[in-house]
């Protein structure tokens, strides 16, 4: 159940980043609030998250991934550039994320 929850906490805050970018800097109401309140959620989910899981994993997990699909939200739906750099790099937040994972804990 901590994983659903840590799941549902990083899809939030991706819809928030998304509900920031079609803000435009706050001039937009309805997605302004939709932020707000979508952030607000993806750390009610975090935190639930983290009874079950340790906090430095459920959080490098949050920000790695989310950066992920940001940039590939970004992409498909912003029309941004991913450079080799960008690629590589996502790649590396992706391991870094997955040796967090391997890497355990008791």
């Amino acid at each position: 159940m901590h994983w659903i929850l840590l799941t549902l906490a990083i899809l939030s805050e991706v819809a928030a980043t998304s509900a920031m970018k079609l803000s435009s800097g706050f001039t937009r109401l309805l997605p302004s609030i939709l932020m707000f309140v979508i952030y607000l959620t993806s750390l009610v989910f975090l935190n639930y998250s983290l009874k079950g899981i340790p906090m430095s994993v459920a959080y490098a997990i949050w920000s790695g991934l989310g950066t992920a699909l940001i940039v590939t939200i970004s992409y498909f739906f912003f029309s941004e550039q991913i450079t080799p750099v960008k690629t590589i790099s996502i790649v590396l937040i992706v391991a870094g994320v997955i040796g967090l994972n391997l890497g355990g804990s008791k």
